[in-house]
């Protein structure tokens, strides 16, 4: 299974490494660390140092009830920092988080060459025609409601079966518009509950009838650190230790904060 990036084939059947650069202030784990370029230059460097194949930048919190704001505003975090490591570092693949098309149309036009959608484009479906038109792979996650009232909205009379007629249907939008490479995320934690993200888990090889490639983004998230009684800061190793399930279960991107543990994550998983 490939993608086609900046030009280039990558390969999936070796799982991949996404590393995440938050530019907000209020992210669940890392928001408002990266304050100056010269904190996202060394955060990204050390990313790709590691392994990373991309950089995810997002400028919208996605955590349950984190505050809404404006298209402009999430342009003017994210922007210039495409700008910034389009400079830096031509040759890094960089994802831009975002649900909006605007938003997404700004960043690839400067530089950017990955769109990784929260909505699975609910939330502004315009954003399937920009992918489509810039020519870029699109990775789209499963979510109900928005991020103020998705905690609400965990409900499913069969969680699984719902998921994939979604990513089925999201698919098929992406295949009409001649979008070749969608990436599916089952969106662990939102709008679902702690036992149903470890559900999605334990059933992930489920996802694999879609045919498409499967992103994993487990980390330092609060399915593990509630089920630990700890906090996001001490989820190191709790991530690792769901990474490599993820892994075993058909996962071809993890989605990641700590990128070299992640990377380890993978070269063991390719001696078993």
């Amino acid at each position: 299974m490939t993608i086609l990036l900046k030009k280039r084939l990558i390969d999936l059947s070796t799982p991949k490494v996404m590393g995440i650069l938050n530019l907000t202030p209020d992210s669940f784990y890392d928001g408002g660390q990266l304050k100056f370029d010269s904190q996202i230059l060394k955060l990204a460097e050390k990313h790709l140092k590691d392994g990373a194949f991309a950089l995810d930048l997002g400028g919208y919190s996605s955590r349950p009830g984190a505050d809404h704001i404006s298209e402009e505003y999430e342009l003017g975090r994210v922007l210039p920092v495409v700008e910034l490591l389009t400079k830096e570092f031509p040759d890094a693949p960089l994802s831009i988080d975002t649900f909006r098309s605007s938003v997404a149309d700004a960043c690839l036009e400067s530089g950017a060459s990955m769109i990784n959608d929260i909505s699975g484009s609910q939330m502004d479906p315009k954003i399937l025609e920009v992918v489509a038109k810039h020519k870029v792979p699109y990775i789209g996650m499963h979510m109900k409601g928005t991020p103020q009232t998705m905690k609400d909205l965990c409900q499913y009379e069969d969680l699984i079966v719902e998921m994939r007629l979604y990513f089925s249907e999201l698919i098929n939008r992406c295949t009409e518009l001649h979008i070749h490479d969608v990436i599916i995320d089952p969106g662990f934690g939102f709008a679902k509950t702690i036992e149903q993200s470890f559900q999605i888990l334990r059933e992930l090889e489920e996802f694999k009838l879609l045919n498409s490639p499967l992103l994993v983004g487990l980390s330092r998230k609060s399915m593990i650190h509630k089920t630990l009684n700890s906090d996001a800061s001490k989820s190191l190793n709790g991530t690792t230790a769901l990474h490599m399930i993820a892994l075993d279960k058909g996962a071809s991107i993890l989605r990641v904060h700590d990128v070299k543990e992640a990377v380890e994550c993978v070269t063991l998983s390719q001696n078993l």
